[in-house]
């Protein structure tokens, strides 16, 4: 636990950390307000879609906030200490005080989860809040299981940058591709209208534990959890077999 501590420390320490934490927690309450000319309009002619989505779908934004978070864990251990020293890093400090690799990850793991669930669940709270006060009997209420969901989206989310980052050291690239990809050119929707098993890559098959309109592929929210889960402690592993064989 005490390990633990010290990288939930570490973590909150770090200024792009709270970069993160604030666009997760500003981004998609934020957007609500901005849609919500827009999407008044669209409820009411029926264009919208499935009206339950629709808080849910306000929070797509503010997985930004947990990408930044599983990427600046591990980057921040790659940079230089110092000018005095351009070749150091702050991750031969970190060994050298944990040796024990794998503890050292585990650790990571678990204050990054508890710092992105936090979030997660702030920021989902605040959002469907918001869009039931601007929307009212437009939309239904959220269902538990449906937040649920969400948050451990958010989590996985997170864990899957950390793992990326991890496998290629480069938090810059991570980051870059992640963003790219949950952007509206997203490599994995697109090879959805290809081949329907694309439908079942990490990040596509992550929302349908929460959201009911994703795509013409319809996939059982517990078995889209299990198929993320599965990804990212495959991804996991990866980065930790990788990370237990270089050096630092």
């Amino acid at each position: 636990m005490s390990l633990v501590r010290a990288e939930l420390r570490k973590l909150l320490g770090l200024r792009t950390a709270w970069v993160g934490m604030v666009a997760g927690l500003v981004a998609a309450p934020a957007l609500v307000f901005v849609n919500a000319p827009a999407t008044r309009r669209a409820l009411a002619d029926g264009t919208w879609g499935d009206p339950s989505d629709l808080g849910f779908q306000s929070l797509g934004i503010g997985l930004l906030g947990a990408m930044i978070l599983g990427v600046v864990a591990v980057s921040s251990e790659y940079t230089s200490t110092g000018e005095d020293s351009p070749d150091g890093r702050q991750l031969i400090t970190t060994l050298t005080a944990a040796p024990r690799r794998h503890r050292l990850l585990a650790a990571k793991g678990a204050a990054l989860t508890l710092v992105v669930a936090v979030q997660g669940t702030l920021t989902a709270v605040a959002t469907l809040g918001l869009v039931e006060m601007v929307h009212g009997a437009a939309i239904p209420s959220p269902a538990p299981a449906r937040v649920a969901g969400a948050v451990l989206y958010w989590v996985l989310l997170g864990l899957l940058a950390y793992a990326i980052t991890l496998i290629f050291r480069n938090g810059v690239v991570t980051l870059t591709v992640l963003i790219v990809n949950s952007s509206m050119v997203s490599v994995s929707y697109l090879l959805t209208k290809v081949t329907p098993l694309a439908a079942y890559l990490p990040d596509i098959v992550g929302a349908h534990m929460f959201l009911r309109d994703v795509g013409d592929v319809r996939i059982a929210p517990v078995t889209a959890g299990l198929v993320m889960t599965a990804w990212v402690a495959a991804l996991l592993g990866l980065a930790a077999w990788l990370f237990q064989r270089r050096d630092a």
